[in-house]
């Protein structure tokens, strides 16, 4: 049992240090020179985005390969991804900020279609991250899977984000089109299960 313990706490490190190299490495070049904020920008914002597809795709590819067990691994650390995401989301916002490096300027950009989504898929990450752990699942309930659910919201807003600040919509869409049919995926086979259900 102490021998599984260690082993499950060896591999989250791990996992932990593979999902944190790319922060760590934008950070380093950053702290060496902050007139890169601009140039890190993109990065950041697309390992978010990943990040979040990868944690909401842990469902549906359990449900299509039920048999896999890298299926099993990724619902098991899905959370993990997620609060990655809102990691570098963080950083792509501190990029953003220092590459403004004026409040007036952020405020004078906030209404493009662009730039607000950006903010509003931001702050739907922050609960999101700070209740993910067993502790809030617990406290929380029924309202938990509620909350979670936000996720949605911030993935749409991320690829309209993604869209109108760079005005190319194939990169966005190449990330989010997979999960979009995933997903349908998933409700596709929420509803079977209904259905059988009831005729059961």
């Amino acid at each position: 049992m102490r021998a599984a313990l260690m082993t499950f706490n060896w591999q989250t490190y791990l996992l932990w240090l593979i999902l944190g190299l790319p922060a760590l490495l934008m950070l380093n070049r950053f702290a060496a020179d902050s007139s890169t904020a601009a140039s890190l920008l993109h990065g950041s914002g697309e390992f978010s985005a990943r990040m979040t597809i990868i944690a909401m795709l842990a469902t549906p590819l359990r449900l299509l390969f039920a048999q896999q067990r890298w299926t099993y691994w990724l619902v098991k650390h899905r959370r993990h991804f997620g609060v990655a995401a809102f990691g570098y989301a963080l950083l792509h916002t501190v990029f953003y900020l220092v590459d403004r490096m004026s409040l007036a300027q952020v405020i004078e950009e906030f209404g493009a279609l662009g730039i607000w989504t950006g903010w509003a898929a931001f702050l739907i990450f922050i609960p999101l991250a700070i209740t993910s752990n067993d502790y809030s699942q617990r406290l929380l309930r029924t309202r938990w899977k509620l909350l979670q659910r936000g996720v949605y919201a911030a993935a749409v807003l991320t690829l309209v984000h993604w869209i109108f600040v760079h005005n190319e919509p194939g990169p966005a869409l190449v990330h989010f089109i997979p999960l979009a049919l995933f997903e349908c995926f998933r409700v596709y086979k929420q509803q079977e299960r209904v259905s059988q259900s009831k005729a059961a």
